[in-house]
């Protein structure tokens, strides 16, 4: 399979906009992941969700952190080329997994994914984390979208709960909302991707995707690593994923044995 090569560019826009499409970094896993997804579809795990209510058309299905049962999942995440890309890009001289994700919104669905950061929702917090969001299918209304900078931003925007629309967590006044998305001051980021694309992004890149209006499935695959500097932190309630019975404390680091490294280099440029 072939390497992927990521340039200067690419790391300086991923460190300043938090977020930058990397050109087929799955694109000889297509099938594998393809193949994972739809055994994850057929057996989903304990935090699967379907995202619609009674009445709205389609379907938007997604779950996580399967990938120590799922064996194309595992494939993946130790064999390409995600982990020393995610490392790059985040300027770690190591990649820690913290967990997978799928979502699939199938044809004539019309929810969006709502506008969120994902770190409020972890308990992880650092500089260095990255999100990987590839397509499984072409898209282009139904791309990621991202707000590039909103790394910086000095509060985490409210997390809420995506079925039910509410708070995630009790105390609002430690975040804000969502704010007005058609500021010129607000520069969103989205492409036109075909599968095996990836965009890479920050755990505190504001995000969301519309729905997919088109005839054909919009199936996306995740994997999400942190960096050197990433520790457990205690939030104000169950996170999302839970990870139940983990045993960590504030400042740790994350346990290996549950969240492995999968690339590490001595140097860092």
């Amino acid at each position: 399979m072939s390497g992927i090569n990521i340039s200067d560019d690419q790391i300086k826009r991923f460190q300043e906009d938090g977020v930058v499409l990397i050109k087929g970094l799955f694109k000889d896993w297509v099938d594998i992941i393809r193949a994972g997804i739809e055994h994850n579809m057929r057996e989903p795990g304990p935090y699967a969700a379907e995202n619609l209510k009674e009445g709205d058309d389609g379907r938007f299905f997604d779950d996580y952190c399967n990938w120590t049962r799922i064996a194309e999942f595992e494939d993946v995440i130790r064999h390409s080329d995600a982990g020393r890309v995610a490392a790059e890009l985040m300027k770690s001289k190591k990649s820690q997994v913290f967990h997978d994700h799928v979502l699939v919104k199938e044809p004539g669905t019309s929810k969006a994914t709502p506008w969120h950061q994902d770190s409020p929702y972890y308990f992880v917090e650092g500089a260095q984390t990255i999100s990987l969001w590839s397509p499984m299918d072409p898209v282009k209304d139904a791309a990621l979208r991202c707000v590039a900078g909103s790394h910086k931003w000095p509060k985490p925007v409210l997390p809420t709960r995506w079925l039910s629309e509410e708070n995630f967590y009790p105390n609002e006044d430690e975040y804000m909302q969502v704010p007005d998305l058609s500021s010129e001051e607000i520069h969103i980021k989205e492409w036109e991707m075909e599968p095996g694309d990836a965009v890479a992004f920050n755990y505190k890149i504001l995000h969301g995707a519309r729905g997919n209006n088109t005839d054909k499935r919009r199936r996306a695959f995740s994997l999400r690593f942190v960096g050197d500097d990433t520790r457990y932190i205690t939030r104000p309630g169950p996170t999302s994923p839970p990870f139940p019975g983990h045993n960590m404390n504030d400042g740790e680091v994350l346990r290996e044995d549950w969240f492995p490294i999968i690339y590490s280099r001595t140097t860092v440029s």
